[in-house]
């Protein structure tokens, strides 16, 4: 599933939402189209543990019933783990609600990697800036990307991480990986940099912050705690 693209998943769900018969809202017009979005569109190359989709119905559907529904009706690989209602009063859209994000990056070729790279993580880690090249599709610039690093954990085969996520400050882990070689000494080859990424949650904030704020641990709760199971 990892080399398959946002759009065509996109169109998987259409199909399955039509096919498990869930009331899903269209827009008006003379183009209609369901109203769903991801909170998060995947990049192709990634995998992923759980993500978030965004949609509205124009009838309430039993949680328990709609999860069975839809799987009954999922090609193999995609599978529906909840369903859920966000609160009146919360914001519309899920991809508004998410602000960071944790992924586990593996190593491909650990033979790479300096032995005591754990070690160098945490140096990596305790930095107060790093900087780092953030392309964009018309330019390059060094930008600070420590702020938008919650944690960094060295796992047996790899490092769990926590950034930020989101439209307000989005960090790459590629970007940290990157920039973390580099603390190392060494360079990561293309064009996946010897690395397998699975991201593992999203979260939202539980409280207001101000522009260009990040919350971390504390403050972040995960987008499926967000919402509530609907009875039957």
């Amino acid at each position: 599933m990892k080399f398959i693209g946002h759009l065509d998943v996109m169109r998987c769900f259409q199909k399955a939402m039509r096919r498990a018969d869930i009331p899903i809202s269209f827009t008006e017009g003379f183009s209609p189209h369901m109203v769903m979005s991801f909170a998060l569109p995947l990049g192709v190359g990634l995998t992923s543990s759980g993500e978030y989709m965004d949609i509205e119905v124009d009838a309430p559907v039993p949680s328990k019933d709609a999860v069975r529904r839809l799987n009954e009706a999922m090609p193999e690989g995609l599978q529906v783990l909840s369903f859920r209602q966000i609160e009146e009063g919360k914001a519309a859209k899920a991809m508004t609600l998410v602000a960071a994000a944790d992924y586990t990056v593996f190593f491909k070729q650990a033979e790479r990697w300096p032995k005591d790279w754990p070690e160098r993580l945490r140096e990596f880690e305790a930095k107060e800036h790093i900087i780092a090249a953030k392309k964009t599709k018309t330019s390059e610039k060094e930008e600070d990307i420590r702020p938008m690093i919650g944690r960094l954990e060295p796992r047996e085969d790899g490092i769990f991480m926590t950034l930020s996520a989101g439209s307000a400050a989005n960090l790459k882990p590629e970007l940290v990986m990157e920039a973390f070689a580099a603390h190392c000494g060494i360079t990561l080859p293309e064009p996946d940099l010897g690395l397998r990424i699975n991201r593992e949650d999203l979260y939202g904030k539980k409280t207001a912050h101000g522009a260009g704020s990040v919350p971390w641990a504390e403050d972040l709760i995960s987008l499926q705690d967000m919402g509530r199971e609907i009875e039957s």
